[in-house]
């Protein structure tokens, strides 16, 4: 279903931009690169390939049309931008991603849309995220794609406002799509239905969301600057992005509980840095109480951050995560003497490390999270070397370690994998 929808956007659009090619005087410029993924695996396990967990060809088109005749007082703009990969090793098939593919436009000075596939981000955490509820793709990320590949695309329609008082952006969204999460091919991952870490033999079923008008989504997002600061607010309605609920415990069937999302969020200077401080309340809708053992607890959420350039080519940041699972005690009254249960509080800090070196060309990087309370953590070292201003060598490696294999980066810990990726731009 999910393919039919996203290739059902993807025709509709292209023939409109294909239109807008034909009108226009000048073909625009088409940009993109080749790569070449590798990531090694480290240790054996029981998904569909124990020696690696990345090996892929990835070619990348952009490209991005103004008309200068069609809708040209509206100052619009038609992108495109889509993946096709090869990858014999998992899928043994070649197949293409559309990343983007919109219609943007400015009706008067006050409103601007976009309209098609995009990727939608807001929100203040490196790598953590409480009021940003669009999907992520944590294959990417665990197997050591590039970072953009972290963010998913999304169908939507986006309007943005600017009266005086403040930046409004609204954000519709008629097609679900939910996280990329391991399903047990190239990531291992913790199964409750398997009752430990499970790879290929994992038969639980993710139940995505119908596409109707009662699961539209949406968000909406409220900002300004006060002096140097910039404060937002934030509202979503929609659907938890990883599925958390139980529909069907003896058919193992998960699925994604309607949410609403508060928040708000600051950001500006502080002690010759950049600080930022960011909260959420996530309130269960199908579940407000926490007396469904079956259903995820409404939560909050906060995060503080702090980043400073030190000089030299030479930046660091740190981040502190706090999550507090609401209604605890009547979550715990109603588990079974067989569940899994869930502490009350998460702790989670974060620390970003980066170095620039040879004239900016070689950067060198290491990201970590540690969970005191879940005593887990995940390192993310990284050196890329730009040996060309077209072709860049990245090495990396993904170190995910955990005592308790429920936890989320303990259920990883079997997926360490060194990685290469070999990018040439154009």
């Amino acid at each position: 279903m999910k393919k039919a929808v996203f290739f059902i956007v993807g025709f509709c659009f292209f023939p409109v931009y294909v239109f807008a090619f034909s009108i226009g005087k000048d073909l625009p410029a088409i940009h993109g690169f080749w790569e070449t993924d590798y990531g090694y695996k480290i240790g054996h396990d029981t998904t569909k390939r124990d020696d690696y967990n990345l090996m892929e060809q990835r070619l990348q088109l952009k490209a991005r049309y103004y008309p200068k005749e069609f809708l040209a007082d509206w100052n619009s703009e038609f992108f495109f931008r889509g993946d096709w990969t090869v990858d014999e090793y998992f899928s043994g098939k070649t197949d293409f991603d559309l990343r983007e593919m919109y219609f943007s436009f400015t009706p008067n000075s006050l409103m601007d849309v976009k309209l098609g596939r995009q990727i939608l981000t807001w929100g203040t955490g490196d790598y953590l995220f409480i009021n940003d509820m669009f999907p992520k793709d944590y294959v990417s990320f665990f197997a050591g794609r590039d970072d953009e590949y972290l963010k998913q695309p999304s169908d939507a329609v986006r309007f943005s406002f600017f009266p005086k008082f403040a930046s409004i952006d609204f954000v519709i969204i008629p097609v679900f799509e939910p996280d990329t999460l391991p399903k047990g091919d190239r990531l291992s991952f913790f199964d409750p239905f398997q009752r430990g870490i499970a790879g290929t033999n994992s038969d639980r079923d993710l139940l995505e969301r119908p596409h109707q008008a009662s699961n539209n989504e949406y968000a909406l997002r409220i900002y300004r600057n006060f002096g140097s600061n910039e404060a937002a607010l934030y509202y979503f309605h929609g659907f938890d992005k990883n599925p958390c609920s139980y529909k069907d415990e003896l058919n193992r069937q998960l699925y994604y509980e309607r949410v609403d999302v508060y928040g708000a969020s600051i950001r500006g200077p502080f002690c010759s840095g950049i600080g930022n401080i960011e909260v959420g309340y996530v309130n269960s809708r199908e579940d407000p109480d926490g007396k469904n053992r079956l259903i995820a607890n409404s939560m909050f959420k906060a995060l503080a951050g702090y980043t400073k350039d030190l000089g030299n080519d030479l930046k660091v940041g740190f981040q502190y995560y706090y999550e507090q699972k609401l209604d605890y005690d009547n979550y715990r009254d109603n588990l079974l003497p067989t569940d899994y249960f869930w502490d009350e509080y998460r702790h989670l800090v974060t620390n970003r490390i980066t170095k620039l070196f040879k004239n900016q060309t070689v950067l060198v990087s290491l990201f970590t999270f540690y969970s005191p309370s879940d005593k887990d953590g995940y390192f993310r070292p990284m050196v890329s070397y730009d040996v060309t201003d077209q072709l860049k060598l990245t090495l990396g490696a993904n170190v995910p370690w955990g005592e308790d294999y429920i936890t989320e980066f303990g259920q990883m810990k079997r997926n360490k994998n060194v990685y290469v990726r070999i990018r040439y731009s154009f």
